[in-house]
């Protein structure tokens, strides 16, 4: 299955309002109650704003003539009250916004990182981490921005708009629908130009993630850099990407301040037609100054909150662009998923490969029609040239990777009809590179061991001892408390192998894989290893893949993988030949 994201395209669909709140409803759902709550905010807010135009009018046409200073003293301390109920109704809807955008983005942070634990090796394989963090990091947090600082604002914009408009137009329909007049132009231009900002928006946030994904590469190869004097190198490859991001960020911020000029512009030619109609109308005795004031104020109302909407709307299209980057994510499905497949075969066989093909996504087909028999208690090696296949057949033994034709069957029955907590329980795999997080050792060799994972500190001890894994841990200054930090770096390549050895002995798995396991730990220690390896329960089989040939000495059985055939090698001798005929025929 190919998972490779979309990294590089601008392409974008036009999408309207209403299928964009469709898209961003799910993140919102479980904010109703809340978003109610500030919606009513909202329209309070609205109204107390939109009253207050025809007060002072009223004033103005009524006390002012008369100079009742009582009336006016009165209806301005009406109006000063209007304004502080605005003001609480604007900071109340403000709170409230602002815990639901931090809610919105926990959640879908933490449904990204989810999925992200669901997806099959492949995924990784297939896209940059620096991307994905990208993804998890930035565009969720513009999701946020949307939510806790625009949304509100965008509902409340629309709001106060529709009450100016109404007010306008039933205070003076012709005078109103002139003054108005400006805004269809403004719609006309948004709907025109809104696929284009996205599309920038979008742009801009790919080159970010591949910025983030050239920095991440460049600090996970530092030592390299450094080995071969080319820092130049990855200085020159970063300031690319440097350039290309800032290009895409410049050009993201035009096209996101591209509508604040053009709202302003109507919202002066508004104000222009309001006054210069007005004046007329007054001039005429179909019209008052107080009337005047107030359409002028409506008018501000109406084009004040559509300038908001200018920057609100280029945020809008920041979101969905953050989104559609999130959303690609979120709807990927694993093709690892638990089958109910054929009826148990009876095999004393621990693991069969029956036919088995294999090729990667957009790659030629690695593994050809391998049949392959594992029982319990032996010890199996595979050996070949580099890129032959070894690691890829024992990814295969452990369901990293599912076959593209035929079957591997797990104790009999076909290894995707195993949950995964009861497959990883019979499976252990010792890679070359070994993962650690930061801890301790006691934390990482309890990784994923449901049986031990509540042992305390001496119970581990004890347990330790009684897989004669104590002389391992005798490696390690401070025992079990050992600190790991930075994913491990401060400790060797094989100081890491030996933790991920005692992680995976103390699983008794039924089959242990070990892929070079032990090329980078002295002679001394692999010996150590060994003894280990002897004292599994009888029923542990165990597959070797190793370059070093004392490593397979003591092989049962040696498989010789290479061009995408496994063959029985043999003899230790027939091996060494195979692999020496094997290394001049690639």
């Amino acid at each position: 299955m190919n998972y490779t994201l979309n990294t590089t395209s601008s392409q974008t669909q036009k999408t309207s309002i209403a299928d964009a709140m469709k898209k961003l409803w799910p993140l919102i759902a479980p904010e109703k109650a809340i978003l109610f709550v500030a919606l009513g905010a909202v329209v309070v807010n609205a109204a107390l704003n939109l009253l207050a135009p025809l007060l002072i009018a009223h004033v103005i046409n009524v006390f002012v003539p008369a100079k009742n200073y009582h009336g006016l003293l009165v209806y301005a301390g009406y109006i000063l009250i209007m304004y502080l109920f605005a003001l609480v109704t604007s900071y109340l809807q403000t709170w409230l916004m602002g815990g639901v955008g931090q809610r919105v983005l926990f959640r879908l942070r933490g449904s990204v990182f989810t999925k992200l634990q669901e997806l099959p090796v492949a995924f990784f394989n297939q896209n940059k981490a620096g991307d994905l963090i990208s993804r998890i990091n930035n565009d969720t947090d513009k999701i946020n921005q949307f939510f806790s600082q625009s949304l509100i604002q965008f509902i409340g914009s629309i709001f106060l708009m529709a009450g100016a408009a109404i007010f306008l137009l039933s205070l003076n329909i012709r005078l109103g629908a002139a003054a108005l007049a400006p805004s269809v132009l403004l719609l006309i231009f948004t709907q025109a130009i809104s696929p284009w900002v996205k599309r920038k928006n979008l742009v801009s946030m790919q080159s970010l993630g591949g910025m983030s994904s050239e920095i991440q590469e460049s600090l996970n190869n530092f030592k390299v850099i450094i080995a071969f004097n080319r820092r130049d190198y990855f200085k020159n490859r970063f300031q690319e990407v440097n350039e290309n991001n800032y290009s895409a960020s410049i050009t993201a911020g035009l096209a996101n301040n591209i509508f604040t000029p053009i709202y302003g512009l109507c919202s002066n030619l508004g104000q222009l037609i309001v006054l210069a109609y007005g004046i007329y109308l007054i001039s005429v005795g179909n019209f008052t100054i107080g009337l005047l004031i107030s359409f002028i104020a409506y008018v501000n109302n109406f084009y004040n909150p559509l300038r908001q909407l200018a920057a609100l709307w280029a945020n809008f299209q920041a979101a969905l662009a953050s989104w559609d980057r999130v959303h690609e994510i979120l709807v990927l499905e694993s093709d690892l998923q638990t089958e109910i497949t054929g009826t148990k075969r009876q095999s004393g066989d621990v693991l069969d490969f029956v036919d088995v093909h294999f090729k990667y996504p957009d790659g030629k087909e690695v593994l050809h029609g391998i049949n392959l028999k594992l029982q319990r208690g032996k010890t199996y090696a595979l050996v070949g040239p580099t890129g032959g296949g070894k690691t890829t057949t024992a990814s295969l033994m452990a369901r990293l990777y599912d076959p593209t034709g035929g079957q591997v069957l797990l104790d009999g029955s076909d290894i995707r009809s195993y949950e995964e907590n009861e497959r990883t329980k019979k499976i252990g795999f010792i890679l070359q590179e070994p993962f650690l997080f930061s801890g301790t050792i006691r934390d990482n060799i309890l990784y994923g061991n449901d049986e031990l994972e509540h042992y305390s500190k001496e119970q581990l001890e004890r347990a330790i001892l009684d897989n004669g894994l104590e002389k391992l841990l005798a490696r390690f200054d401070k025992g079990l408390d050992t600190p790991i930090t930075g994913s491990g770096d401060a400790l060797s390549l094989g100081q890491k192998q030996l933790i991920a050895f005692i992680r995976a002995v103390l699983r008794k798995p039924e089959l242990l894989i070990l892929d070079e396991a032990t090329a980078n730990i002295d002679t001394v220690t692999e010996v150590l290893l060994e003894d280990i390896l002897k004292k599994l329960p009888a029923a542990t089989t165990r597959v070797i893949i190793a370059h070093r040939l004392n490593t397979i000495a003591e092989a049962d059985e040696i498989y010789f993988v290479n061009s995408g055939t496994v063959t029985q090698a043999g003899s230790m001798e027939h091996a060494v030949d195979m692999l020496l005929h094997g290394k001049r025929e690639s």
